[in-house]
């Protein structure tokens, strides 16, 4: 099995996926050592619509980045008749029960709800199945669906497998005039057998702690907490120490030498305490109740991706239930935060996303947080027909997937305002400030011709470069009316760059780039052309 690999598709169709002999090869038997999930689901929507019934003659939902909804479609109708031949008893007992028939409907129906457990059993299944006998999996969700799919995982892997419902305070207040404030995420911590592995994690002392706790200070401004010095049930070597005899947790000899170090606090009456001294303390051990870890709003750490989780989140999942060389999946991994959690701390990753965006995002993200790191993507084109059948099934996901070819930043899907016709950008900057500029992209998937550069340039009239990212050949007209643009010139560079300029999708597969003014200056001793035609640096 591959490792540090990401894979674009439906989880599910890779999950199950097998190789000629009928064996699964991508996603082997117990081979996977710890599993976080946080699938999407949009929680924003009141009750009322989602338990609203749904059409089953619905085109198949495909989930997309940032839109997290689920609906009743006629993929949801087979998937649910698979189960409840397919799976378990105890889940299609469960199902049955949730769901029924539509003539005569379970306790929920069909539903956008249901939906979004039919199609999560059916990666559950899969993914209880790739988990070692000695991993876990730990699934993020929110109040508005932890109640329905911990019914499921408890089918799936058990109810003694169950080990935490992880509470997490992601944000200090959220203030509702209609009710108290959602602040709080769950997470699911379910192992495959009793026979896993966990490591406790201990964390910085609460504050609260600290003053309730360690509210004493030797001379040197050491702070410590007096701990008794009796011991429990009276089971310690009984003898007199400063007038007190009892039973004590430590022997004479042991209670001087820390006597003698200065480790001992004297109550007013004279009854001994050991010093605990809290530089000297492993920290205080994790609970189920999370509220040290805060959503993250902005900063570095910050992508713009809408349900983005803090790095260290996932450092303490990774933590806690992997060792190093372990292998971690995340098959909804959106912008690759437990990907990156996993590399960190010397673990082997695996990440699935059905975007081209999301998987550009973790790329890049990999890449700029780890240089020189090698990411294998499977199921990407590889050549120009793979290309245009991408650009044939889906334009949007064609868009993303070109833009990740030249590092470019996708815009989103909609287009108002000052960016309208703007697809991509690649910021940079060029004159030792720390005002960015950028290059502007536009991404084409069908016929091209003069009319397009005359947009572009339109488009890119603030900007010091404009792009046309091309699946079709340019004419000789377009490349004429690009050239009339002029050149852009660097100050930082001391060169010139075309304003307007047309590079292909085939051009890229190839690894060309755009030419612009790149992160560094060159070195001074250096001779730069600064012709019609500059080098592609």
């Amino acid at each position: 099995m591959e490792t540090n690999v990401l894979y674009y598709g439906d989880n599910l169709e890779l999950l199950r996926h097998r190789n000629e002999s009928g064996d699964h090869d991508y996603f082997p038997d117990d081979s996977i050592d710890l599993i976080y999930l946080d699938p999407p689901f949009n929680s924003q929507k009141s009750y009322n619509i989602l338990f609203k019934e749904r059409d089953t003659s619905w085109s198949p939902a495909q989930i997309k980045a940032f839109e997290d909804t689920w609906h009743w479609s006629t993929d949801t109708e087979a998937t649910y008749r698979d189960l409840l031949v397919n799976a378990s008893t105890k889940v299609a007992q469960l199902l049955g029960a949730l769901i029924g028939e539509p003539e005569n409907p379970g306790g929920i129906g069909r539903n956008d709800v249901t939906a979004y457990l039919v199609m999560m059993t059916a990666r559950l299944i899969e993914l209880h199945r790739v988990l070692k006998p000695t991993s876990s999996l730990y699934l993020h969700c929110d109040p508005t669906m932890s109640h329905y799919i911990k019914l499921i995982l408890d089918q799936i892997f058990g109810p003694a497998n169950f080990r935490n419902e992880i509470v997490w305070q992601r944000f200090g207040s959220h203030n509702d005039p209609k009710r108290f404030g959602r602040i709080t995420d769950s997470i699911l911590f379910y192992s495959k057998t009793q026979s896993y592995r966990f490591k406790p994690i201990r964390g910085e002392y609460s504050e609260s702690h600290l003053t309730k706790r360690f509210n004493y200070s030797d001379l040197d401004g050491r702070r410590f907490w007096p701990n008794t010095c009796l011991a429990p049930g009276g089971r310690g070597p009984r003898y007199e120490w400063n007038g007190h005899i009892a039973n004590w947790r430590f022997t004479r000899e042991k209670m001087e030498e820390l006597d003698a170090k200065g480790e001992i606090y004297y109550s007013k009456t004279g009854v001994p305490y050991r010093k605990n001294y809290l530089d000297s303390l492993p920290g205080q051990l994790v609970q189920n109740l999370w509220t040290d870890i805060k959503m993250t709003r902005s900063g570095a750490e910050r992508l713009g991706y809408e349900t983005q989780k803090p790095l260290a989140l996932l450092e303490r999942i990774v933590k806690a239930s992997s060792s190093e060389g372990d292998i971690v999946l995340d098959p909804f991994c959106g912008c690759g935060t437990a990907l990156v959690a996993a590399h960190k701390l010397d673990r082997k990753w695996i990440g699935i996303d059905i975007t081209h965006l999301a998987i550009a995002v973790m790329k890049r993200r990999l890449q700029d947080h780890f240089p020189g790191i090698q990411i294998k993507v499977v199921g990407e084109p590889i050549d120009l027909p793979s290309a245009k059948a991408l650009a044939r099934q889906n334009r949007y996901q064609f868009q993303w997937w070109a833009l990740s070819l030249i590092g470019a930043r996708p815009l989103g899907e909609k287009k108002k305002g000052a960016d309208k016709g703007i697809d991509g950008v690649i910021p940079f900057t060029d004159d030792g400030g720390a005002k960015l500029k950028r290059v502007v992209i536009q991404v084409k998937s069908g016929g091209v011709g003069v009319k397009d550069i005359r947009e572009l340039k339109t488009v890119a009239s603030n900007d010091p470069i404009g792009v046309l990212l091309t699946l079709e050949a340019p004419t000789q007209p377009m490349e004429t009316e690009a050239a009339e643009a002029g050149f852009y010139e660097s100050p930082l560079w001391q060169r010139k760059f075309p304003r307007i300029q047309i590079l292909t999708i085939e051009a890229a597969l190839a690894g060309k780039q755009p030419l612009m003014p790149m992160a560094a200056p060159p070195p001074k001793a250096t001779t730069l052309k600064t012709g019609n035609q500059p080098e592609l640096l």
